[in-house]
């Protein structure tokens, strides 16, 4: 009765160990997404202010919201394209790799540019307008490398497999075509014709059995052998046909 009571004890603490772990994996899974749902709901938010600053400001605070509408739109397409490409093609690992290293001296770069939108002092901000469109024109080129490498070679791909594959089509469809001329049409075939044809006549078994023929003539002397031939079976008489009757002899 101790066991059963031991055992009844493990498995309910067992069962509450995996609820419990089973909860926290959901709160955690849950946390995450809606950590990912603000960080994009954020990230919208200040492109779409960056975009109005690029377009309803000038000078100084209009020129670093362009800076970095680019430099985030470069980053982000860059990364959408290399993680939906890594899917089919394994060795995007190594791009990505490198993507994380750029997306660190880009993060970087745009923190200096937020914080360059709130500096009082403009004149500064303008000198160093020059270093900062320098270093985003490297930054985006870099990134912008990766994309089209990237979609390069997936087109590349695709033109191969879609050559392969017409080729294929090509061959089986001249296949097609030679079964198509080679096969004889039996909904064509005249059975008549078939039928009307003469059949071969079978040999006279009892023409084998007959014995040879006397070859001594009417004088009692040998006469040469002659060739054995079956007789035509077309001028034997048919069936219904009557017999020649013997002349009668005096």
């Amino acid at each position: 009765m101790l066991e059963v009571i031991v055992i009844l004890a493990l498995l309910f603490v067992a069962f509450v160990a995996l609820g419990v772990y089973v909860s926290v994996k959901a709160v955690g899974a849950a946390k995450r997404g809606v950590d990912r749902t603000i960080s994009q709901a954020r990230r919208t938010v200040e492109d779409t202010t960056l975009r109005a600053r690029s377009l309803g400001q000038v000078g100084v605070a209009g020129e670093l919201a362009q800076l970095r509408l680019r430099l985030r739109t470069s980053m982000k397409a860059t990364q959408d394209a290399l993680h939906a490409g890594v899917a089919e093609d394994a060795s995007l690992k190594e791009s990505i790799g490198l993507f994380q290293r750029l997306s660190a001296h880009g993060h970087e770069l745009d923190d200096q540019l937020r914080r360059l939108e709130r500096e009082p002092d403009r004149n500064r901000v303008t000198r160093q307008l020059p270093e900062l469109r320098e270093r985003v024109k490297q930054i985006t080129d870099s990134a912008d490398a990766l994309r089209w490498a990237a979609r390069d070679r997936a087109q590349a791909f695709a033109a191969e497999d879609l050559a392969a594959l017409s080729a294929q089509i090509d061959v089986e469809a001249g296949a097609l075509r030679d079964w198509s001329r080679t096969e004889p049409d039996w909904s064509v075939v005249d059975l008549a014709d078939t039928a009307a044809e003469p059949r071969a006549s079978a040999p006279d078994p009892g023409a084998a059995r007959q014995e040879p023929a006397d070859h001594r003539g009417a004088d009692g002397g040998e006469q040469p052998p002659q060739a054995l031939t079956g007789r035509d079976p077309r001028q034997q008489p048919y069936s219904w046909q009557k017999s020649p009757r013997p002349e009668a002899t005096n």
